[in-house]
């Protein structure tokens, strides 16, 4: 259920331009944010970069994109 919430101009703002980047609405780009937060937050030793490729690689997975990889099989 959508819900209201007061935030800065500056936060709005910012928010704007990167929802119009990575053609997101604005609140998505928002939403994106306190996801990445979160789980920043519960991860604190791994790299933005690295949540990040995992974020992408687990979309490609949905999209039938790849194959999971599941430790301690492979080659």
């Amino acid at each position: 259920m959508p819900t209201a919430v007061k935030i800065s101009d500056d936060l709005f703002a910012k928010a704007k331009i990167r929802s119009r980047v990575f053609k997101r609405s604005i609140a998505g780009q928002i939403e994106y944010w306190a996801k990445i937060g979160e789980i920043v937050e519960e991860n604190p030793d791994l790299p933005l970069h690295f949540i990040q490729d995992i974020l992408f690689a687990k979309e490609q997975i949905r999209a039938g994109e790849g194959e999971a990889y599941v430790f301690g099989e492979g080659k």
